[in-house]
Parts: C-alpha cells; sequence; structure tokens
C-alpha cells in the first residue's frame, strides 16, 4: 500500500529515542499504517553512550542556530507535556566561566589533566560556532564575586565569575532519564525497541534513519564523522547540602604541594561541572577529550581511572561540598564530530530516497535532539522538512553515496 511505512531507526541514543517519540506522535501516525523500530547494538539498552553520559546542558546560545531556535523550545513543551521537571530534571539554570585557584586538600594528591591515556588531548568545543548574536560571546562584564546563591564553590579561591547568559535561556536535563523517558513514550504508541549486537539487519523498509552518534560511519563508511572521547564522574552530594544550580565552565589553577606545578609554570585546568537534581543530588564533572580510537560498539568504551580521578580532583580543589561527596560513576563517552565543522548532517540522501541521516551533533546532541527528531519526523511522515531551514545541514553536502 502506498500509504504504508515501515520505518528503522538505528540508534537508540537521545537523537534515535527522541526521534521515535516524535515518529509516533506525529498527527497523522498510525500504527496500522506506520510500524517504527528502532535498534541499539547495546546489549544493556538504551542511552548506553554520550546521551546517557553527558552533561544534560540546553541552550539558546548552543549551535547551529537553525536546530537551536526549534529544540530549545521542544525541550520547554516537552517537559510541560510530560513532567519533564518530575522524570528527567529539567529546569532552569545559571550559567557562567569560573577562574581561579585550587588548594592542596591532600599534599600526596597528584590531580592530572583529565586526558585519558592513549590519546591526544582534545576540546570538546562547547562554545565553537557561537554567531555573534550569542549572549555570551558579547559577555565582557568581569565580576570579582560570585552570585549570592553560588556557595559551593569557595568565593576566596575565585579569580573572576562571567555571567555566559541569562538564565531563561539555559537549561539543563538528566541527559539518561531524557532519553530513556522518550523513548518509553514512544513505545507506548508501538515502537518496537529492539537491543542486541547484530552484523546484518533483514526488515523490509520504506525509511531507514541512522542515528548511531559517533558509530554512525560504520553503518555509512562514507560519513565525514569522527569521534572524541571524554571522561566524567558524577559526585552525590550529603542530603543537608545545598547545591545551587549553576553550570560552570572553569580555568583552575592547580597547586602542587602548595606550589604551582611544572618548572614553576602553573597548570591550568578547565573541567566543565553541571549540578543535578536528579536522580538524587548529584554534580556531573566532566574533563576534556582525548583521540583513542573508537571501538566497535558502545559497550567497549575504554574507560581511564585516572583521567577520572584528576577531573574529580580538579572540581574538589575548589569546592569542599564536591570534596565531601561521595564519587559514584567513573566513565567514558565518545562525541561525533563532522570533520570539517559545519555539523550535525540532518535530511534525506537525495541519491538514496528513505535514507535519512541524524548525527555529528558534537557536544550539542542532548540539547539539539528534539529539533532534529522533529525535522526527521516530518521527513518520513509528511515528505519535508516544515519546522526549519536545514539546507546547510542536508547530507548532500557532505557526500554522495
Amino acid at each position: 500500500m502506498a500509504s504504508q511505512r515501515q520505518v528503522i531507526v538505528i540508534g537508540g541514543g537521545i537523537v534515535g529515542c527522541t526521534t521515535a517519540y516524535y515518529l509516533s506522535h506525529h498527527p497523522s501516525y498510525s500504527p496500522e499504517t506506520t510500524t517504527i523500530t528502532l535498534l541499539e547494538a547495546s546489549v544493556n539498552g538504551a542511552a548506553q553512550g554520550a546521551s546517557g553520559k553527558a552533561g544534560g546542558l540546553v541552550a539558546k546560545w548552543a549551535y547551529p542556530r537553525e536546530l537551536v531556535d526549534i529544540s530549545f523550545e521542544e525541550h520547554k513543551r516537552l517537559a510541560e507535556m510530560h513532567d519533564g521537571a518530575g522524570k528527567w530534571g529539567w529546569r532552569f539554570t545559571g550559567c557562567g566561566t569560573w577562574e581561579g585557584r585550587g588548594e592542596v586538600f591532600n599534599e600526596s594528591d597528584e590531580p592530572g589533566t583529565g586526558v585519558g591515556k592513549g590519546g591526544e588531548r582534545r576540546s570538546l568545543e562547547k562554545t565553537l560556532g557561537l554567531d555573534s548574536s550569542s549572549t555570551s560571546s558579547k559577555s565582557t562584564r568581569r565580576a570579582k564575586g560570585l552570585p549570592d546563591d553560588l556557595t559551593w564553590v569557595k568565593e576566596s579561591l575565585t579569580s573572576s565569575y562571567t555571567p555566559m547568559a541569562p538564565t531563561n535561556d539555559t537549561a539543563q536535563v538528566h541527559p539518561y532519564l531524557f532519553t530513556t523517558s522518550m523513548l518509553e513514550l514512544a513505545k507506548e504508541k508501538g515502537v518496537q525497541f529492539v537491543a542486541a549486537k547484530a552484523t546484518a539487519i533483514d526488515i523490509p523498509s520504506t525509511h531507514v534513519i541512522v542515528t548511531a552518534g559517533a558509530w554512525s560511519p560504520y553503518i555509512l563508511p562514507s560519513l565525514p564523522i569522527s569521534a572524541t572521547r571524554a571522561h566524567s564522574v558524577t559526585v552525590i552530594t550529603p542530603p543537608d547540602v545545598e547545591i545551587a544550580p549553576y553550570v560552570l565552565f572553569t580555568e583552575i589553577i592547580m597547586p602542587t604541594d602548595g606550589r604551582t606545578r611544572s618548572k614553576g609554570r602553573p597548570e591550568v585546568v578547565s573541567p566543565e561541572i553541571y549540578p543535578r537534581p536528579l536522580p538524587t543530588k548529584e554534580i556531573y564533572i566532566c574533563g576534556p577529550g582525548d583521540s583513542l580510537k573508537l571501538p566497535e560498539t558502545v559497550d567497549e568504551v575504554a574507560v581511564d581511572p585516572e583521567a577520572c580521578e584528576a577531573i574529580y580532583k580538579q572540581v574538589a580543589s575548589i569546592s569542599p561540598e564536591v570534596r565531601g561527596g561521595t564519587v559514584e560513576k567513573r566513565q567514558a563517552c565518545y562525541l561525533p564530530v563532522v570533520r570539517g565543522g559545519g555539523g550535525p548532517i540532518v535530511g534525506e540522501l537525495k541519491s538514496v530516497k528513505g535514507l535519512i541521516i541524524g548525527a555529528g551533533h558534537t557536544c550539542w546532541g542532548i540539547c539539539n535532539a528534539p529539533g532534529t527528531a522533529r525535522a526527521l519526523s516530518e521527513l518520513v511522515m509528511d515528505g519535508e522538512i516544515k519546522c526549519a531551514d536545514l539546507k546547510r545541514l542536508d547530507p548532500s553536502r557532505y557526500f554522495k553515496l
């Protein structure tokens, strides 16, 4: 039947699960005319990669603008519809850059750089590509002190704090809870989820949507996407400790035995800090990226314990609350980066009808998943993207099959 759609989504991360949600909640969706199958290579289920191990920042000042303008409003709408505050920790948050020095709290400790062994340091490119209209790129005010409620970093160690954007321009989610919530809402509408490692599939389809993040080139080798590994930890803080919602991008001058490192030159590190309200009061901390080769599956991602310990100690050197907490998770994930910049890649390949791509979201996959998913669902259900002009992200600009 001409009206029959058989859709396969490959990749059970945030873009794949959110795409399954938008497909199954499209006004013209019916399980009688549209079947949707979501495939994930991890035997452990959805959100095992960056979608479950990222910071969860949602920002109007992110990039690319075409997706941000849709995604931020969609995040708000989803949170209002499905109790995002209660289910995946949706909330607006302060956001700023913090500069200062760390203090020695254990003289035997060598904090380290946070770069994993086996790879060269790479930037996570959180602010790369910000256009001239960005609030954060315009911000020039240098505040000596901290906001009154930002008490979980020591003011005595602070050289400067700079707000990056108004509070209503920056929000956050718990990425694992958001991703799995989208999946459960999609399954309620009839989406089939299959989690299994496989080298080939044999499922009839009218549309195949590739949303496998850093692993997308394993499916389509011509995709110009590379991978950057990043380590992170989560710290559970004591129940009686108040952690105000501020995301911090830091520059910390680290001490060693009360002195600076490296022959008198200070060691400067830049961990990112994300307090979360759910599932428990926790603080997520991530370090720089590295170039260690991407493994075959997400279940084989290697974690360097020393890199995790280093980024914990870096933040513990400026925050007694982190120092007094308990490290719960030590983890690593791979971020997908479009080689040469200009990503992500979103749209249908002109040379292969029904082959659709949503990949290469860099560090902004959590932020831009709803906008990407809405666009991809419109391609399938309406035959064209209606929510925005995404020509600049079209796959045909990057490669042809």
